[in-house]
């Protein structure tokens, strides 16, 4: 769903630390000479990152974007005179709800596995665990195209609860898929980290645009969802290729193949530091808890009180108002946004107290409320406030940007904190408060469309 950069940008990589199979070794096991590293030809390996990046939210992504498509599906049957979603004025339980539990069954699988992979990851190999996860992916991605095309109008409580159960499953797969890539990448100079970082943020982006161009079709809501979802099934079938076309790169054995290698022969060193999650915790908690608290306020209120707030000219026959105001706004600019705020991250890294990022992550507070005085519906507490869509396009993108710049910000002062040596597990703990944030901002979602 939402990524994280753990280096600046502008980072420079300790050449030093890059060692290879191809080293002469001397007598205390530490390499005499350091082979050439290869070129990246054509910049294949950092294309296929940003792939990659973008794969492992694509899900998610296409889920929840999807709203045109779910709103027919889930959309009062009894009503006859309704025949697309956007003419659906009284949303049903279920169209309101849905997008809710969309955040809580993806989150809460993700942060279970995203704990686990990293417990498994020495066990199972790295190809079973990313060409494994992409290949279910891609079989329910499939289940999911063929559902388009059933009628599900007589069995929509059933089919809500396949759906669900689908969304759990494919998020499984996209939590090990990441922890994976992650894992990998951190092996490689920033630049590719700062590819499968921008794949992740252009994901969303990506989904958006293929949404409006699905929507734009003309055709009913079940043939755009029917282009859509072929699409997302294209995405995955590709990125497929290009993994197995990652791993016979020269480029990639080099980082990877050869430095795990290396690895092993200098396992039995005594030198070897030993890496103590509870200090690394210690030293970057401040940070941890500025993430979570990032995340935890954003999903409270996005995608699901976001997706439920109208164009205050819905119903007068505009297309822009009843059909592409949603995908455009409550995910695209979003999207957008939360891009542009991890790209001004990564370049003015400002600012560096710890405290002070912790006040702002805690001030983000106030987009909750801010959020639910906007053109909700259905609603029945709250009153309606900022009834203009220029004032909710501004607090949504205030919103995005925030939580691009802040969330990225923390991912890359965190490792900061800590040793060398112990960079990368302060970078996977990060993910951690991520996932945890992101599972609880979820949960809350569900209220906060119940309190509407």
């Amino acid at each position: 769903m939402s990524s994280i950069n753990t280096v600046p940008l502008l980072q420079e990589i300790d050449s030093d630390n890059e060692e290879g199979t191809e080293n002469l070794l001397v007598g205390d096991n530490r390499p005499l000479f350091k082979p050439v590293e290869p070129r990246d030809k054509f910049h294949t390996v950092y294309l296929i990152f940003y792939l990659l990046g973008v794969v492992t939210i694509l899900p998610w992504n296409f889920y929840v974007t999807a709203n045109d498509y779910w709103m027919y599906k889930f959309r009062d049957v009894h009503s006859h005179n309704l025949t697309t979603a956007s003419e659906v004025k009284n949303k049903t339980q279920l169209q309101a709800e849905f997008t809710s539990y969309i955040s809580v069954a993806s989150a809460v699988p993700s942060l279970l596995f995203l704990i686990l992979n990293t417990a498994i990851s020495h066990r199972v190999s790295l190809n079973k665990r990313i060409l494994g996860s992409l290949i279910f992916m891609l079989i329910f991605m499939i289940q999911t195209l063929v559902f388009v095309v059933i009628d599900t109008d007589q069995w929509q409580y059933l089919f809500f609860i396949v759906t669900l159960v689908t969304i759990v499953l494919l998020n499984v797969c996209s939590a090990i898929l990441s922890g994976s890539i992650f894992g990998i990448v951190g092996n490689f100079s920033p630049v590719y980290i700062t590819a499968t970082i921008g794949g992740q943020a252009l994901g969303g982006i990506f989904a958006a645009i293929a949404e409006i161009i699905s929507l734009a079709i003309g055709a009913s809501s079940t043939h755009s969802a029917l282009v859509y979802f072929i699409i997302g099934n294209i995405t995955i079938a590709f990125s497929i290729v290009c993994y197995v076309v990652l791993v016979k790169t020269v480029f990639f054995k080099y980082h990877i193949e050869d430095k795990f290698l290396s690895i092993s022969d200098f396992s039995s060193s005594s030198s070897v530091p030993l890496i103590s999650h509870q200090i690394i915790v210690k030293k970057i908690w401040v940070h941890g808890v500025s993430m979570f608290l990032v995340f935890a306020i954003t999903l409270s209120v996005y995608p699901g009180v976001t997706v439920l707030i109208d164009s205050e000219g819905k119903g007068h026959g505009n297309k822009w108002n009843d059909v592409f105001f949603v995908p455009t706004i409550a995910y695209f600019l979003f999207s957008v946004g939360d891009y542009l705020g991890r790209l001004l991250a990564g370049k003015c890294q400002k600012p560096k107290n710890e405290s002070i990022i912790l006040i702002l992550s805690l001030s983000r507070f106030v987009f909750i409320p801010l959020m639910m005085l906007c053109n909700a519906n259905p609603r029945r507490y709250w009153a309606v406030v900022f009834d203009r869509d220029y004032q909710y396009i501004i607090i949504l993108l205030m919103c995005a940007l925030s939580n691009g710049y802040l969330a990225n910000l923390t991912a890359i002062l965190a490792p900061r904190k800590v040793d060398n040596f112990e960079k990368e597990s302060a970078s996977s703990i990060m993910t951690v408060f991520m996932g945890i944030g992101l599972a609880v901002g979820s949960v809350i979602s569900l209220f906060m469309v119940k309190l509407l």
